[in-house]
């Protein structure tokens, strides 16, 4: 008996090293830049991300924007004010009595659907057709309601027409003209479609109906870079940990009649899930809405374990990039921890924390 128990004390001894040796290896490999989650080694990346931030409150995107060689100090001082006045007013929503994350997101997500610098809103580009159709959605993370509307022409801030559908109908999602009648119904800004016309934007179109009568009136109906399309959204958090996200734009350049991208998607473009994060979306709507990218990344946090910045590289700079696909997300957690994944060269972003301090950024710095 007593042979038995010392050799079941050496076994235990033997466990027990043995878990040490692990352990110890583990914490080595973390200092290597690898850490293991639920089993599973993943290599940490920065390239396209930004580092984790800490205590964020709301944070927006305007899109992958134009190649740096584009950008001129104009325009970067235009956009910049744009990101910074859509944190103020959803940071000024946020601070008042009762209100919800999809305030702030809302409110963010209106100053830049009415800046004629970004593809959403009065900026929106132009389809085939020479029209501009806009769609966007929005999302609580607590019991998971979403609203969406796609292909309006008449709706000044479709990120509330979105909203308006969660809040006072039965649906999820409303397009064309049935959108436009309810968002009639509901009381929001209605406008004339010339209201969305900008030079910038109509020239871009005009180049592309230009190339197609060289090409003997072929379509080419494929974007070339990142300036075919384009997006703008909001994530946000209060203090309990709901969070809420948003999504709008204005499609892609020289779509064909009745396409829809992401932007209008739930779980492609928009996703929100408190516990996890809220997630907003920019890019080749195609590639998002085939891989699910939203709700991806939130299950990339909520059953492998990964950082908000671990998921986000995940799929942006893994799945998405292997795939062809081009674009980027911006990512919080009900924590306050915020970061953006990008496998382009630029993505025009911000964040406020609960500081008030407001930061801004379009490519990497």
């Amino acid at each position: 008996m007593r042979r038995s128990h010392a050799g079941g004390g050496n076994c235990i001894r033997r466990v027990w090293l043995k878990w040490c040796l692990v352990l110890g290896v583990l914490a080595g490999c973390s200092e290597f830049g690898l850490r293991v989650v639920r089993g599973q080694e993943i290599q940490l990346d920065n390239v396209g991300s930004d580092l984790i931030i800490e205590d964020v409150v709301l944070g927006v995107h305007g899109g992958t924007g134009v190649d740096k060689k584009d950008m001129t100090p104009e325009l970067e001082k235009k956009i910049r004010a744009g990101l910074k006045a859509a944190l103020e007013a959803g940071a000024k929503r946020l601070k008042e009595p009762n209100a919800l994350p999809l305030d702030g997101v809302e409110a963010a997500i209106r100053v830049l659907e009415d800046d004629p610098h970004f593809n959403a809103g009065r900026g929106a580009v132009f389809t085939h057709e020479g029209r501009n159709e806009l769609d966007a959605s929005i999302m609580e993370g607590t019991t998971k309601r979403a609203g969406a509307v796609a292909s309006v022409t008449i709706v000044r801030n479709p990120i509330s027409a979105a909203r308006a559908v969660m809040e006072k109908s039965k649906h999820v999602m409303m397009i064309g003209r049935g959108a436009e009648v309810f968002s009639t119904q509901q009381g929001l800004e209605i406008v004339d479609p010339a209201y969305f016309w900008t030079e910038s934007r109509w020239k871009d179109i005009s180049r592309v109906w230009a190339e197609e009568k060289k090409n003997g009136g072929k379509a080419d109906l494929e974007p070339k870079s990142s300036t075919y399309f384009g997006t703008v959204g909001a994530v946000a958090r209060n203090s309990q940990g709901q969070l809420a996200a948003g999504t709008s734009t204005g499609g892609m350049t020289n779509k064909m009649f009745g396409r829809v991208g992401d932007s209008p998607i739930i779980g492609a473009g928009t996703y929100a899930e408190d516990g996890a994060a809220a997630v907003s979306c920019t890019g080749h709507g195609e590639f998002f809405i085939r891989y699910g990218v939203s709700k991806e990344i939130v299950s990339q946090i909520k059953y492998r374990g990964l950082n908000v910045q671990q998921a986000a590289q995940e799929v942006i700079n893994r799945q998405l990039k292997a795939a062809g696909g081009e674009g980027a997300a911006i990512v919080l957690n009900s924590q306050g921890q915020w970061t953006t994944s990008r496998n382009c060269e630029g993505l025009y972003r911000g964040w406020i924390n609960s500081k008030g301090e407001i930061f801004t950024r379009l490519y990497e710095e």
